[in-house]
């Protein structure tokens, strides 16, 4: 009897060692090129927008990640399966429209990703993605050129409505959105920069600050809560401030954000709650995934009633980001 068993264990074992599902799995699953982060573009009816992903290994064969959609803030991502040359993965829905998941497929093809992507209201859409710069490197220290004032005292000179329907006015020189509507950006681009930022908002209110359009730094009414990413000074789903620094709404706050290629520091309030991080992607709501170009400076508009004044900007003096 001891002699049968020992037999069937090893024809099993044996089985297993050749099954071609399992070799398929874990030799696509190993395919490193897949490895790192990518800038997505989806292509939709009323034009382009962005998304963000990263891969990564876990253990001998998983492949894990993250992924930023058009809207909302980055979701992890429990498994991703490789199979016959091409990859899979669903995401619980977070802001999207729908009951579905989102569901992603997509393949290498060259030096670049190509795939579907499946959104939570059934609606599919192609997209293709591109490695994602480092932006790491730089020549030298920042030369910092001089401070530039981007608000007129009773215009909006200098800023374009992200839509129609403005509401956003200039009067004395505090930049208001009296209610939700559109968001508001310059017409300058920015590389590496130095931003001073002054806002009030009322209680329950919610804003944000993109840097180059790309990564939201979080205005939200968080007085006496706990750090999050998602909250008050933190870069949206990234990025957790170390104290929630936020006076009781009503009150001017500041923001003082230094940013050269991905490394932040944000000071609010005049406490230092970020200290040169790493910002891996793009934020949900960004103007596009083109990390690696100067953007402009866009505030959110659309969660709220919200105040700017005394918005000041000190760029570099060659502040076009490296690749």
């Amino acid at each position: 009897m001891n002699r049968l068993i020992a037999l069937v264990l090893a024809a099993l074992t044996s089985g297993a060692a050749t099954s071609p599902s399992v070799q398929t799995r874990a030799s696509g699953a190993r395919d490193v090129r897949l490895i790192g982060r990518w800038d997505i573009t989806i292509t939709t009816p009323t034009g382009n927008a962005p998304s963000w992903l990263e891969i990564d290994s876990s253990g001998r064969e998983a492949l894990v990640g993250r992924i930023v959609g058009i809207v909302g803030s980055t979701r992890p991502i429990s498994e991703i399966i490789v199979e016959g040359g091409s990859f899979r993965f669903a995401v619980p829905r977070q802001w999207e429209n729908g009951n579905g998941t989102l569901r992603v497929v997509g393949r290498l093809q060259g030096n670049r990703l190509v795939g579907s992507m499946t959104l939570p209201d059934n609606t599919t859409l192609n997209w293709q993605g591109v490695r994602a710069p480092r932006l790491l490197e730089r020549a030298s220290t920042p030369a910092w050129g001089a401070p530039i004032n981007l608000l007129n005292r009773n215009d909006l000179n200098g800023w374009v409505p992200m839509g129609s329907a403005n509401q956003w006015v200039v009067r004395n020189g505090i930049l208001s959105s009296p209610r939700s509507g559109v968001n508001l950006r310059t017409t300058r681009a920015f590389g590496d920069f130095k931003l001073h930022v002054e806002f009030r908002y009322p209680r329950e209110s919610n804003s944000g600050v993109y840097l180059r359009g790309r990564h939201e730094v979080q205005i939200e009414d968080d007085y006496g809560r706990e750090p999050d990413s998602h909250r008050f000074s933190g870069v949206y789903g990234f990025l957790a401030p170390s104290e929630i620094a936020a006076l009781p709404a009503g009150q001017w706050q500041t923001f003082d954000i230094t940013i050269v290629g991905r490394m932040v520091t944000v000071v609010a309030n005049g406490k230092m709650v970020i200290c040169n991080r790493e910002i891996p992607g793009i934020t949900g709501g960004a103007i596009d995934s083109n990390e690696g170009a100067p953007g402009p400076l866009y505030l959110q508009g659309d969660h709220g009633p919200v105040e700017f004044r005394n918005i000041v900007v000190t760029s570099t003096r060659e502040s076009v980001p490296r690749r």
